[in-house]
């Protein structure tokens, strides 16, 4: 059972930045899959940034030239930097990870951007 732990969550004016910061139990370096999702309230939670298995990654439209992922395969995280956040992007962010076709989820980390 991997646990998923989400930090670096806050409160941010718009155009600000915050780096969110997944850290995992085991080694993650074999995931099929790892990435971030959130959930506004009263939406479905989607995805926001992921590392494919063939080591692409992948970004929503709305936060594509943003938001940058990233992973320590040595510290078994992966990162969420932020940038230019809008009142948007307001949500509960949630680290996700695919292992050996298992999937996890952190507890997530609340992001809330003032205008």
């Amino acid at each position: 059972q991997v646990q998923l732990v989400e930090s670096g969550g806050g409160l941010v004016q718009a155009g600000g930045s915050l780096r969110l910061s997944c850290a995992a139990s085991e080694s993650i370096f074999s995931a099929n899959a790892m990435g971030w999702y959130r959930q506004a309230p009263g939406k479905r939670r989607d995805m926001v940034a992921r590392f494919t298995n063939d080591g692409r990654t992948n970004y929503a439209d709305s936060v594509k030239g943003r938001f940058t992922i990233s992973r320590d395969n040595a510290k078994n995280t992966v990162d969420l930097q932020m940038n230019s956040l809008k009142p948007e992007d307001t949500a509960v962010y949630y680290c996700n990870v695919i292992l050996h076709y298992m999937n996890y989820w952190g507890k997530g980390t609340l992001v809330t951007v003032s205008s």
